[in-house]
């Protein structure tokens, strides 16, 4: 069985609450050893040595939201292109999003997913199924038979279920099985019409708005019924301070709940539209400066469990038209590190923090192998030049989708390594 050592590397591993250089050890498939205590095991003869000089080694990204075509929609992206995009970002495991043509409602769906990521995909992919059947909002899937498949999660993807006896239910049901319910919240009625954040940029540029109420009346509604049912509930992208309050409030009383945020919400604001740039037409929409500054103290702090990309790919035929009409969404599995290394560059946000929004709360949150670098886990990790500054090209994107929110975006902090069970999938 083949051993690799990994020599002179900062490793960084929340799971632990490890920062220090040292040494990793692989051999085969499972980490054998890392941190400073495994640098004097040494290497074991024929082991390959690979001097990381400094670099830094972090368990695999875990990103629990990401969508993609396959099924219905292969030419916006396929698991395959995903997988390829989510290895260049130092991303080892996704939670693929229901959102498909048909929709992910049963147990067939779940297990075509499954055979087709083992068949085609560089890292690990895992199914969430959707709550209601069709995202109808009315009748619930078989939560039961679809987690025996494999799906992860529950969840109604880009949908909101606008019915409080519906979501009890599933609260319910979602318990008895241990499962969580994931869920992004719009009322349906305040957010209509609008398609970026209400306000006075919005209404300088002639836009109908959402305001910050939509988003978190329905979540302060998910909350309560999560506290009568004792279900386990994620907020599955939050985008402003009402909404950071609210869960802070809940996690007080001892509510089961979790947030997540988009890579997006976490590092723009509604200015960076500029000129109707549709590629900055996102759901949950750019808040205010002031919002995602809440956003970057309620990650700090812990209200915020968990980063996502809510990587989103959308094709030229529905980004090129007027802000209002076109559709929104955006990549963002190649850049959410180093876009998210900007709050380490800035002092804003630990480090160690940044890495467990991204890998270790992920994984715990879902139940999924990954989001450690201890030994016997997996060997799923990334390794990572912190200050390697480099420009989003789109003739570099890996996926067949090109519509990313930093186009031309100089970042800091690159992945040079990434390896998925003892594998590298990416990096020379």
């Amino acid at each position: 069985m083949s051993v690799t050592v990994f020599e002179n590397a900062h490793i960084v591993d929340p799971s632990r609450g490890l920062d220090a250089v040292g040494s990793l050890i692989v051999e085969g498939r499972k980490i054998v050893a890392s941190g400073a205590d495994a640098r004097n095991q040494g290497a074991p003869e024929g082991a390959t040595r690979i001097d990381c000089k400094g670099k830094v080694l972090i368990p695999g990204l875990v990103d629990s939201r990401v969508f993609i075509g396959e099924p219905g929609a292969e030419h916006r992206e396929t698991i395959a292109s995903a997988s390829e995009a989510a290895a260049a970002g130092g991303v080892t495991s996704i939670v693929m999003m229901p959102d498909t043509d048909p929709v992910i409602d049963d147990v067939a769906l779940v297990e075509f997913v499954l055979r087709t990521a083992r068949d085609t995909a560089k890292v690990n992919v895992f199914p969430a199924a959707a709550i209601t059947k069709g995202f109808r909002g009315q009748e619930l899937t078989e939560f039961g038979l679809l987690q025996e498949a494999g799906a992860v999660a529950l969840t109604e993807g880009r949908h909101t279920i606008s019915n409080a006896q519906v979501m009890r239910r599933a609260l319910t049901y979602a318990r008895d099985f241990g499962a969580t319910i994931a869920h992004e919240t719009k009322d349906a009625d305040l957010g209509a019409s609008g398609v970026m954040n209400e306000g006075l940029f919005a209404s300088r540029l002639g836009l109908s708005g959402i305001p910050r109420e939509a988003e978190a009346i329905p979540l302060a509604r998910d909350l309560m019924l999560a506290r009568l049912t004792g279900g386990s509930y994620h907020a599955a992208k939050i985008s402003n301070g009402l909404s950071a309050d609210a869960i802070a409030r809940a996690k007080n009383e001892g509510v089961k709940a979790t947030a997540g945020i988009s890579i997006n919400n976490l590092s723009l604001n509604e200015n960076d539209i500029g000129e109707y740039r549709t590629f900055f037409r996102l759901d949950p929409p750019l808040r205010s400066e002031e919002d995602r500054l809440a956003m970057v103290e309620a990650l700090r702090n812990g209200t915020i469990d968990v980063i996502v990309s809510s990587h989103d790919p959308q094709d030229v035929d529905t980004k090129r038209l007027p802000f209002a009409d076109a559709a929104a969404g955006a990549i963002g599995l190649e850049t959410m590190l180093a876009v998210a290394l900007r709050l380490h560059h800035s002092g804003e946000v630990p480090l160690l923090r940044i890495v467990e929004a991204l890998s270790t709360a992920p994984a715990r949150l879902f139940g999924l192998p990954g989001g450690t670098l201890k030994p016997g886990a997996a060997a799923d990790f990334a390794l990572v030049d912190l200050d390697e500054p480099w420009i989003v090209r789109e003739a570099e994107i890996r996926s067949r989708s090109k519509n990313t929110c930093f186009e031309d975006a100089r970042l800091q902090g690159k992945v040079l390594q990434c390896w998925v069970a003892g594998r590298k999938v990416f990096g020379n």
